[in-house]
Order: C-alpha cells, then structure tokens, then sequence
C-alpha cells in the first residue's frame, strides 16, 4: 500500500512540477504528516525530492527527474490500455498519437506486464456506434477536435431546422453520447451545445480564448444533458395509440423520457385500449418521419399540418398497394410439382 503511494506522489510531482503538503494529502487521501514522512523516505531512496519554503513553496522533483513505470500493478497496467481503445480517439484524428503514447508506455513498462495490450484487446472492445446508426465520424469532428485541444474560437455554420446559423464559439470539449458527437462550447457569456453531425463549416478563428480552469466538461454534461434534449424537443403533436402503436413508440421517439412522461400523463385507455399522448418533438419534419414508421398503428389528431401529411401518405400507400404490380417477378420455381 505503502509502495504504491510513494509512486503515485512522484508521479503527481512529475505532472504537477510543484506541490504542496496540503495539496498532496488531499490527493494521496492521507495526513500531511505522512507526506512528510513519505517525502523523507524518497528522499532516502534516492529520489531526488526538494523543499522550496515561503508562499509560493512545495514539494518539486530536481528538474528532469523521470520514473519508469515500474511500480503498475497487472490490474492497472491493463486497465491502462483499456482507455486507448480504436474509436473514438480515431475519429477525432488522434489514432497515431494514441499508438505513439502506448508504444513508450510499452516501452516502459517491465517485461513481465509487456503482454498487458494484447491481453486488453483480446478481452474487450468498444463498438461506440448503436446497431442503427452510421458509424462514419461527422466530417467536421477533426476540425473541431483541433480547435478543443488549441483553445482556439472557431466560426460555426450550423443547421438548426430547415434553415442554417453562424456562430462563433469557444469550443471546450467534446462528447460521445450513444454515438453521437456533441460540442461543448461558450458563445458569449452563455453555455451552448451543438450536435457535430450537423456542423457544416469550421473557420479557425485568428484568436484563441483563455480557458475557464473551472469549467468541469463532466460534470456539465450530467447537469445539461437532459435539459439540452428538452430544449430541443420544443413541438408538440398530439397522437393517439393502440397497445401495438404503445409497444413499438418507445423504439420511435428521441429519448426514454419522452415516452415514459408522455405515458404517465395520458390518463386511463379508452374502451378500445387507446391512449391519446401529447408528445414533445424537435419539430414536425422529424415527427412525420418517426410517426410514419408506426403506420396505421398511430393516429394523428394535431397539428393539422401534420396529420395532413400523414393523410396524405397513407392515401399514396394505399394506391400503391390497391393493385399487383405490373412487373412482378414470377415466384420462383421451387422445384416442386
């Protein structure tokens, strides 16, 4: 245990340059009175850590010391390589990098946990995407990727609707959320999120902006994530469902919780077990396409403009499929007389 704490205090110093005894009990989750004594049994090692007194003093390592990374246990070595998984760093461009770092963290690492990548790839991997979705990246997540990790503002064209914007944004990071790419950004003094798949131009800005050390990307996405999908589901239709159009709805909406408060609001089903919902949407264009794929299994009762167009494709169905179209194939000839 001990051991293992006396590795994660180099290792903090090496990072950090400097530190203090307060500051380094909080991270080790000790007392400050075991940082000095872990500080004293370093120093005893031969581990060239120094003191610089006064207000701006702390712990420091002599300037380039370096440790290998011969204290990881198998756990962590392999745990290690579990976070460089293909995917996502791929996508943003940084999949040669992420094979340089595991090279000279390889490279570091003692013969007996070397294996510690292949075993981590035989035994796991992320498949980011869902079964329904493209798994090419937004074309422009490079760009922006670049531009999170230069602090640099860039100028955004973005679709909103049937109509596009320009924004000029801070970009302060990037998430993955059940495989789509989202940027977090500032435009102004307000937090903003924008979809990447439906950026159609990045403009590196001539400026780049001082980074908010506060901002938590974490801990935003937790607090925003559902109040962001809420914000973008500003429509809303009104639709009637039986028990089958209930099953196959919560496969068609947005999110969970759209079918799951949709449902609790509904009251008791009708005599014919149908329910009438007030479903929020991103706008009619979307609720046509997923109330089309529900069918006959879905009334629309408002707005009319979408129970129109719903109207209006049912009624082109059914001339499609009113008479055996002219040229069918014959079935096929399956041998039997």
């Amino acid at each position: 245990m001990r051991a293992s704490r006396l590795i994660s205090l180099v290792l903090l110093l090496q990072s950090r340059e400097t530190m203090t005894a307060t500051e380094l009990a909080r991270e080790l989750e000790v007392s400050e009175r075991t940082v000095y004594r872990d500080v004293l049994a370093l120093s005893a090692a031969g581990v060239p850590v120094y003191a610089d007194r006064g207000r701006a003093g702390g712990y420091r390592l002599l300037g380039g010391y370096r440790t290998r990374l011969t204290g990881l246990s198998r756990d962590e070595a392999e745990a290690l390589f579990l976070a460089g998984l293909p995917g996502p760093a791929g996508d943003m461009g940084l999949a040669d990098a992420v094979a340089a770092a595991e090279l000279k963290v390889l490279a570091a690492l003692p013969p007996s946990l070397r294996d510690a990548p292949a075993r981590t790839g035989q035994r796991f991997h992320l498949d980011v995407p869902g079964w329904f979705r493209e798994s090419a990246p937004p074309p422009r997540l490079a760009e922006l990727a670049r531009a999170v990790w230069r602090d640099r503002m860039v100028e955004l064209r973005y679709r909103r609707g049937d109509r596009e914007v320009t924004r000029t944004v801070a970009p302060y990071g990037l998430v993955l959320k059940n495989g789509v790419w989202y940027l977090v950004g500032r435009v102004g003094e307000a937090w903003r999120t924008y979809r990447v798949d439906r950026v159609v131009t990045v403009e590196d800005g001539a400026a780049g902006f001082d980074r908010d050390e506060r901002f938590d990307l974490g801990a935003y996405w937790r607090e925003q994530g559902g109040a962001f999908l809420r914000e973008l589901l500003r429509e809303r239709v009104t639709v009637r469902l039986g028990p089958t159009g209930l099953r196959l709805l919560r496969y068609a909406v947005d999110a969970p919780f759209v079918y799951s408060e949709a449902v609790a609001a509904a009251g008791r089903p009708d005599g014919q077990g149908r329910l009438v919902l007030r479903l929020p949407v991103e706008s009619v264009d979307v609720a046509y396409a997923q109330l089309l794929a529900l069918g006959p299994e879905a009334e629309v009762l408002a707005p009319p403009e979408l129970r129109a167009r719903l109207a209006e494709a049912a009624r082109r169905a059914a001339a499609l499929y009113a008479e055996p179209p002219e040229d069918a194939e014959p079935p096929e000839n399956t041998g039997q007389r």
